[in-house]
């Protein structure tokens, strides 16, 4: 394969202010236009926009601990059961961390958004425009089970999730990239078809998992079913078979043989030499898991249990650590979640009506303690939120919308779609009024029984999908408010399965309003074609409300290509006005802290990175407090 005709190498440190300017020193800027086109970023990494933080020389992250010590395990909670460690099918409920063998070929950081440096590879090279990639692989990796990595194995992982992977994501993959080849034995080039923004490819298909082509198919492995059978990966940590309790507990344990622990992006991290799971039917059971120790980390998801529930006496003498630390992430967009493709959902009306009657002020005092912040955006607790009146900026990506008739007019000068407010009573009366009056108007009156019905004659019906036990205190006081409306709301309750099942595609979204999440990510591009995408909504995992809108997929493709990180912002608060605009979604609640609680054997770096918590990559095993607490009989 015929390399890049004009290669210009970049010397160690940040990508794009090291791109040279050779041809813009030969006369006439069209020159050099050409010769810039040709020319080849060569870099250990690679940056959506601006410069790495991490030159090509760095010895270890920023965050970590270079000197802490490796040994022990760690062990969580998970809710509901597993039957499979394919982690890439959407058959059977893969166990947590079932992917934790799988590297890819870049990897991210914690301090950085949109950076990529080379973990399989020891440098990357690209084009400006990003039109293809090539990666030149590390002759040192190997597979866990002694087998070297080859370009080989990359191109056929590539290949598999591509044919076999899950039904949203091959969609939107095989639409982006043209071929994929080897090069040479430790050299692939991936080609990006030319009517799609190239902004981010290079760093998508550098994140794809990598696992052995020779294992796959001695084990006559299909990418598409469940399976007991894990993939075998470069990474630190492997299946423990042994300590396998189907459905129940899974553990990994750190490679002895691992190639990469010398790695800059890997030192001080992956500390551990036991990873475990225990899976619970219900939070209440998983918390009395952890107070008698058959876990030993919990963050804390419950309020209440936060506020009230950590007076035990592990906590009280110092056995168990109980602990707020800094969240700098997005936060997660989670969110009572409509089905859209119910009919009685067709009429927005409806849908905001609905959102009117969930009191979050009241749920905050009454329920949760203070403790949280109301979601009002996608990009909630990030640059990206859209805020006050649209800019020009934003106004200039709007204006085309509303002038095909694909969006209101007022948009251009609103504030967004704000969530509801209310009083301090359960029951809001100025918003039950405002809820009647939409209901009203859509055709949904109140009959003799005082339930709504249509024209004809069909009641208002919502069910909340809940398999939750903790979040009833949270959904009937929600079902009261809308019974009171006249809307026949109920919760039903099931377990994680049925859950599971019923939400999936191949499970028909057999569901009116369940817990989800509005997803993104803190710099987005293409995934949000997976998340919102009217090409996915009734193949995803991710777009579960089934949402099909031209304006959305029209600002999407915006999105895509920003070409800075000002355009970038600009074109993704855009969006999250039209998202939010959809009422496709009552948005709940986060908080900006992680709330904790282990016991006093685990420590992490004083100064915590903004976008993770790390407790399982650069937290670490102090032994000496780990006897302690056996000494005293605090540990199983």
């Amino acid at each position: 394969m015929a390399r890049a005709a004009t290669r210009t190498a970049v010397h160690p440190g940040p990508i794009l202010a090291r791109i040279t300017a050779t041809g813009f020193l030969i006369a006439g800027l069209a020159w050099a236009t050409v010769l810039r086109a040709e020319e080849t970023i060569i870099s250990h990494g690679i940056s959506t926009f601006g410069e790495l933080k991490y030159p090509s020389d760095f010895t270890h992250l920023d965050y970590v601990n270079p000197d802490a010590p490796k040994g022990g395990e760690i062990s969580e909670s998970a809710f509901g059961a597993f039957d499979s460690m394919n982690p890439y099918s959407e058959k059977g409920r893969a166990a947590a961390l079932s992917n934790i063998a799988l590297e890819s070929i870049l990897s991210g950081t914690a301090d950085e958004i949109g950076a990529s440096y080379c973990l399989l590879c020891t440098t990357m090279e690209y084009p400006v425009d990003r039109s293809w990639v090539i990666f030149n692989l590390r002759d040192d990796v190997t597979f866990s089970d002694g087998t070297p990595m080859t370009a080989e194995d990359v191109i056929f992982s590539f290949d598999i999730l591509r044919t076999k992977g899950l039904t949203d994501f091959r969609t939107i993959f095989n639409q982006e990239v043209e071929k994929a080849e080897i090069l040479g034995p430790l050299q692939v080039k991936f080609t990006f078809k030319p009517d799609v923004p190239w902004r981010d490819l290079p760093e998508k298909v550098g994140g794809l998992p990598v696992f052995s082509k020779a294992a796959y198919e001695a084990a006559n492995y299909d990418l598409s079913q469940d399976t007991l059978v894990p993939l075998i990966g470069t990474g630190a940590y492997i299946f423990d078979p042994a300590a396998m309790k189907i459905g129940s507990s899974v553990s990994y344990r750190r490679r002895e043989d691992y190639w990469g622990s010398a790695h800059p992006l890997n030192v001080g991290q992956q500390n551990f030499d036991r990873i475990r799971i225990e899976y619970y039917g219900d939070d209440n059971a998983a918390f009395e898991g952890f107070k008698a120790g058959n876990y030993t980390f919990r963050n804390e998801n419950s309020s209440i249990k936060w506020a009230t529930g950590y007076e035990f006496p592990a906590v009280l003498n110092g056995t168990i650590v109980k602990a707020e630390l800094p969240n700098g992430s997005k936060a997660s967009g989670q969110a009572f979640v409509f089905n859209l493709r119910r009919p009685q959902f067709q009429d927005i009306r409806v849908r905001e009506a609905i959102g009117l009657m969930f009191n979050f002020e009241w749920a905050d005092q009454a329920l949760f303690y203070g403790v949280y912040d109301r979601i009002d955006s996608v990009w909630e607790n990030s640059i990206m939120e859209a805020t006050g009146a649209p800019s020009p900026g934003e106004v200039a990506i709007l204006q085309p919308l509303v002038d095909e008739g694909l969006l209101d007019a007022a948009i251009l000068t609103s504030d967004p779609v704000p969530v509801s407010v209310s009083g301090e009573r359960q029951l809001d009366r100025r918003n039950l009024r405002a809820a009647s009056a939409l209901l009203d108007a859509a055709g949904w009156t109140v009959g003799d029984d005082g339930m709504r019905r249509n024209a004809d004659g069909k009641k208002l019906e919502v069910e909340f999908l809940n398999a939750s036990p903790a979040f009833d205190r949270v959904i009937l006081p929600y079902v009261e408010n809308l019974r009171a409306l006249g809307v026949d709301a109920k919760m039903t309750s099931i377990d994680q399965a049925q859950f599971e099942s019923r939400t999936r595609p191949d499970g028909g979204y057999d569901f009116d309003i369940i817990t989800d999440g509005a997803r993104s990510n803190e710099i987005s591009g293409s995934e949000l074609r997976q998340y919102y995408g009217a090409e996915t909504a009734d193949v995803s995992l991710f777009n579960v409300m089934g949402l099909k809108s031209p304006a959305v997929d029209r600002l999407i493709k915006v999105v895509m290509a920003a070409d800075s990180m000002d355009s970038l912002t600009t074109a993704t608060k855009a969006l999250d006005r039209v998202l939010r605009g959809e009422r496709f979604w009552v948005p709940q609640w986060f908080k900006a802290t992680h709330t904790v609680a282990y016991y006093d054997m685990f420590e992490h770096p004083e100064t915590l990175p903004p976008y993770a918590l790390g407790e399982l990559s650069f937290w670490w095993y102090n032994a000496e407090k780990a006897d302690a607490l056996r000494a005293r009989g605090a540990l199983q």
